[in-house]
């Protein structure tokens, strides 16, 4: 189906209606090809509870013998108010983020933005990777920002939350608008990405990682891809994120790889190998985290478990309860990233020796913030206004 978008008018509006409904909100559903969860979970503030009942004609046998296909992906646009993020959390090394994307449709079974959809009234499992809200007017309102009397810059990270590089990017362009306006100004900024989708943009990146203003943390979380494809369905495969990273350094680019999350029994005893593959790859820093269980995520991630590797789903649980003082989930600034107790420290442990083994570095790749220069006041057009300006669409930009 062809992606259409409409005014919004300030807010949000469905352009590209797709059937999202496969999953009961009651409960999982069956496994959906291509989807991290077919489990349309309720959110923490939903108010209304359902529950599939026997109607006494079979229709419960009915349901489940029927096949579910895997929805198609829904775009909701958003014309943002701002696009800057500040950040004071003392464990994340970034002091602004930009994400052009709510919502991801990579579908990462294990992702901690999961519970924002909430905040939407939408599920965060099935819907957060097939309700997609993209924020098409980013590009002017980051240079609206940047152009602000007194504006200091700062490290900006590209992605902190959601992918900026989610397959709906090579249709939108939305990152790419938002990498010419930081270009042209001359601001630094990082991208973390489990894409090979910033290989389009190496005539930018490249020119700012040269410069020393730029830098690309690929996340690896396992070499195997028959695991890639139910653990992050519509990420690019292991080997296709290595070719980047390999590209990426060609193009005189700093690149870090992100082993993050590690995953008891499930991915974890890869470590090692996803580091030194990076490193042969053209990686030059790394740091990794464990996984992390916040709200609707701890009970997608049970059930995804138990559908996916019911032989070890209790021993999972466990040691991730070992790292989090017998909690499923423990958010304290000090330990959410890394954990606690004897495994977390095991963890950790390897994660040093393998990193001084292979010379990465852990220290955050310094950017260069001098060159900044503020943007002109007439806004420039973007990669995303020149697309749809082609598209007959440009009364959206």
């Amino acid at each position: 189906m062809p992606l259409l978008l409409a005014p919004a008018n300030g807010g949000f509006r469905v352009v590209d209606p797709a059937d999202a409904t496969a999953g009961a909100e009651g409960g999982p559903a069956p496994i959906l090809k291509g989807r991290g969860t077919a489990w349309a979970i309720a959110h923490r503030f939903e108010k209304d509870a359902r529950e599939a009942v026997d109607d006494g004609w079979g229709a419960l046998d009915q349901v489940a013998e029927e096949q579910h296909l895997a929805p198609g992906t829904t775009i909701i646009e958003e014309h943002c108010k701002r696009i800057l993020s500040t950040n004071d959390s003392p464990d994340i090394e970034f002091d602004v983020a930009i994400n052009p994307y709510r919502g991801c449709e990579h579908g990462c079974i294990y992702c901690f933005a999961r519970p924002t959809h909430s905040y939407l009234n939408l599920s965060p499992g099935l819907a957060f990777e097939t309700r997609i809200i993209a924020k098409v007017n980013a590009a002017e309102r980051l240079r609206e920002a940047l152009a602000r009397p007194g504006y200091v810059p700062l490290h900006i990270n590209l992605g902190s939350a959601t992918d900026a590089y989610q397959p709906v990017e090579r249709k939108l362009g939305i990152t790419r608008g938002l990498l010419e306006v930081l270009t042209e100004c001359r601001h630094a900024f990082a991208i973390v990405t489990k894409s090979s989708g910033v290989e389009r943009d190496l005539d930018l990146v490249g020119e700012m990682g040269r410069a020393g203003m730029a830098v690309v943390y690929m996340s690896i979380t396992t070499l195997d891809s028959g695991l890639s494809r139910i653990m992050e369905p519509r990420a690019a495969a292991p080997h296709r994120r290595l070719r980047t990273i390999e590209a990426l350094a060609r193009a005189g680019v700093p690149v870090g790889v992100s082993a993050s999350p590690m995953i008891p029994f499930i991915n974890e005893p890869e470590l090692e190998h996803i580091l030194a593959a990076a490193r042969d790859a053209g990686a030059r820093s790394a740091f990794s985290t464990v996984v992390r269980l916040p709200w609707e995520v701890n009970p997608l991630f049970q059930q995804w478990l138990e559908a996916h590797f019911p032989d070890r789903a209790a021993r999972v649980m466990g040691r991730v309860r070992d790292m989090r003082g017998g909690k499923d989930y423990d958010a304290d600034f000090g330990t959410r990233m890394r954990g606690s107790g004897p495994w977390a420290q095991m963890l950790r442990d390897r994660f040093n020796v393998a990193v001084n083994r292979l010379g990465f570095s852990r220290e955050r790749q310094p950017l260069d913030l001098s060159q900044f220069v503020p943007p002109a006041a007439a806004a420039r057009p973007t990669a995303a206004s020149r697309a749809a300006e082609a598209a007959g669409q440009g009364s959206l930009f």
